[in-house]
């Protein structure tokens, strides 16, 4: 490889830099993560996911589960040059977790299977660094394992990549056993050692045919992008190793190819080659800088990618140095900073300054959220294009076990907010629900396991209710009369009304049709007052909507009546005459858009219409490729579990956005169910 220095430093490269390695779950992140820093000697001794003793699965709620539930950070060293690693989760309900880390990153390494079944799982993500424009490289993982040609593999993981994958080593197999690997740029051929150095071998000559071929798809991938290269070509002139190892890290820095590379991590195999690739073609500091708005050769900057509050240390804000370099005690963004944490793991140790490109922790500062930009300058902005936290799918409603616990569980739900931005807490008055919403059944369960570890809060759940209503289908007129005698002055109102069903939509309508001051005008409000608190809870048992309530006649007492007798009176009118009108349940209808792979479109429109959806039609998703966006109406009550269901027939990978639409008539035995449900819980 190129270099421009005795010290070995690739040439353009400035500051510590940056990898996120992301992927679907059980791609193998955390071991291979593991492997990389005991080949750097960042760690004495590997740890293993099964014994919950890695550096990437530090926290409770990732050890209870054998899986990666938040962004972990790990330093280490490798050949001179400073390097973090971000292990990110890999399920896709905790997608904002990874996105937000590749957003602060130099380079993404996309870890996946040697199964084109899987191929699927990767293409959101794909999607999102290629949106971003975040250079990425893909390392086919668990290679021992597989019996699967690479070439069939790397087929299926293009169909899924809007850029074009270059394959950068060809697997040597002795059986059906991956042994090694040859290099395409070097030419040059290794064997696998579990635990130490692939060993240097001379390439096997049933594989020289094959290593010909690749290389060459390579070089012709990397002309696409360079005229010159392209000229080599065609005269059939074999360019320089240096001058392809330059055409390589200047497109992959651009995000126009993607580098594939080969593996296994948990055995070691293929993690120095894969140090040596990040090494070279990833970008310095300074790419991310731009991308995140900021100037390289510019004032200090710090960009903020994860906070969380951390017990008795407080809340620490993730960062990175994007340009500049910064100490304890400097003002950044308008703060003064307090202590500056370098991060391993769970493991924290302070630092007297941070330079550019470096990680680290800004620690007790509260008002620090993820896509902040700090400025030197005391600016502080928020980045442009920062990923904005899908809708959620699911929810649940809670309350503390212990009602001690209320007002500490409200600032417990704060701060897992903060920490969370793809969580959201809403607190609905009608049904009397404090309610978390969050992308999927594990994204809910991970944090209610939180708020009992980190914040000593725990909560039982319930599923969330469906706001149903009710209307009326006929009219009526009533009569009521409310007077009480109690000593002294008395309470009396004597009411006369119309009830009349109103079009859908058309909402709660009051008026008075009074002649000759039966009623006094002082008196009509409490009327109208009475009957809307009569509509909260109509005949079924739900806020009654949809009606007209007309005030025509009245008597009063000039001693004994009063606002309050006659609101008494309004509300019992109302009442009385509800369940003469034909009270019917109506049930709210959303307006769903489901995204799918194209492959999955008819298992979707099935799943929607074995839950009562009505399918408006499906077309493909603007700008996927592969994808269709499926419409529906479809009531409420089936959205509540229905990403389970979606998520398991498009391989994790479905999602859905939904709004309320309309309120829709429900009758028979599921309405007297419902109906049956709500006296029973009154």
């Amino acid at each position: 490889m190129p270099n421009d220095t005795a010290s070995g430093t690739p040439s353009g490269i400035r500051g510590a830099r940056c990898a996120a390695f992301v992927g679907p779950y059980l791609s193998g992140k955390t071991s291979l993560l593991e492997s990389l820093l005991h080949a750097t000697g960042a760690i004495s001794r590997k740890g293993s996911v099964k014994d919950g003793n890695t550096v990437g699965d530090s926290s409770a709620e990732a050890r209870a589960r054998s899986m990666s539930t938040e962004v972990n950070v790990a330093e280490t060293e490798f050949l001179g040059d400073r390097w973090t690693f971000l292990d990110c989760p890999g399920s896709i309900e905790l997608a904002q977790e990874a996105k937000a880390a590749c957003m602060a990153a130099d380079i993404a390494v996309v870890v996946c299977e040697p199964l084109p079944e899987r191929a699927l799982t990767i293409a959101p993500l794909l999607h999102f660094l290629d949106e971003q424009a975040i250079p990425h490289m893909l390392f086919i993982n668990k290679m021992d394992t597989s019996q699967m040609r690479v070439r069939d593999v790397l087929e299926a993981y293009q169909a899924v990549s809007a850029r074009p994958l270059v394959l950068r080593q060809v697997p040597i197999r002795e059986g059906e056993q991956v042994t090694g690997y040859v290099d395409l740029i070097s030419e040059r051929a290794y064997r696998y050692q579990e635990g130490q150095a692939s060993e240097m071998i001379s390439i096997p000559e049933e594989f020289i045919d094959r290593k010909e071929e690749s290389r060459q798809e390579m070089l012709e991938a990397l002309a696409d992008f360079d005229d010159a290269l392209l000229e080599q070509l065609l005269e059939d002139t074999v360019p320089p190793k240096e001058e392809i190892y330059a055409h390589l890290q200047t497109d992959v820095g651009q995000d126009l190819v993607v580098p594939v590379l080969i593996g296994a991590g948990e055995k070691d195999h293929g993690v120095r080659r894969l140090l040596k690739a990040l090494r070279h073609d990833t970008p310095g500091p300074a790419l991310a800088a731009e991308r995140l708005g900021c100037a390289a050769d510019g004032p200090t900057a710090v960009q903020v990618f994860k906070t969380y509050h951390a017990g008795h240390a407080g809340k620490l804000a993730v960062s990175r140095v994007l340009a500049g370099s910064l100490k304890e005690g400097d003002t950044l963004g308008g703060e003064k900073l307090g202590t500056l944490l370098t991060l391993q793991g769970e493991k924290t140790s302070k630092c007297a300054a941070a330079d550019t490109g470096q990680v680290f922790a800004i620690g007790r500062l509260e008002t620090l959220a993820a896509g902040e930009t700090l400025l030197a300058d005391g600016g502080r902005r928020a980045v442009p294009t920062w990923p904005v936290p899908p809708s959620s799918t699911f929810a649940v409603s809670l309350h503390a076990e212990n009602r001690q616990d209320e007002v500490k569980l409200s600032g417990a739900l704060q701060k897992l907010r903060d920490d969370d931005p793809s969580l959201t807490i809403d607190q609905d008055p009608e049904l009397n629900q404090l309610i978390l919403r969050g992308q999927g059944e594990q994204h809910t369960a991970i944090a209610l396991d939180r708020l009992k570890n980190r914040f000593g809060v725990a909560v039982t759940t319930n599923p969330v209710a469906t706001p149903y209503r009710e209307t009326i289908q006929a009219g009526t007129s009533h009569h009521a009369r409310f007077r009480r005698q109690s000593g002294g002055h008395g309470q009396f109102g004597d009411v006369h009304i119309t009830v009349e069903p109103l079009a859908r939509g058309e909402g709660e309508v009051f008026a008075e049709t009074v002649v000759g001051g039966s009623v006094p005008k002082q008196y009509i409000p409490a009327v109208e007052s009475g009957m809307r608190e009569a509509i909260v809870r109509g005949p079924l048992g739900f806020p009654v909507v949809d009606l007209k309530v007309t005030l025509t006649d009245g008597k009063h007492h000039a001693v004994d009546s009063s606002e309050q007798a006659f609101k008494t009176a309004g509300r019992m009118a109302v009442q009385e005459a509800l369940p003469e009108c034909k009270p019917v349940l109506l049930e709210p209808i959303c307006h769903v858009t489901v995204f799918t792979p194209d492959s999955a479109t008819a298992a979707v429109q099935r799943l929607l219409s074995g839950r009562r959806g009505q399918i408006l039609g499906y077309d493909a998703r603007d700008g996927w490729s592969g994808w269709d966006r499926v419409e529906a109406y479809m009531p409420q009550a089936e959205i509540r579990d229905m990403i389970v269901e979606l998520r398991s027939l498009t391989m994790g990978v479905g999602s859905f956005e939904w709004r309320f639409d309309h309120l829709q008539e429900l009758s028979g035995r599921q309405a007297d169910d419902i109906v049956k449900q709500r006296a029973e819980s009154a």
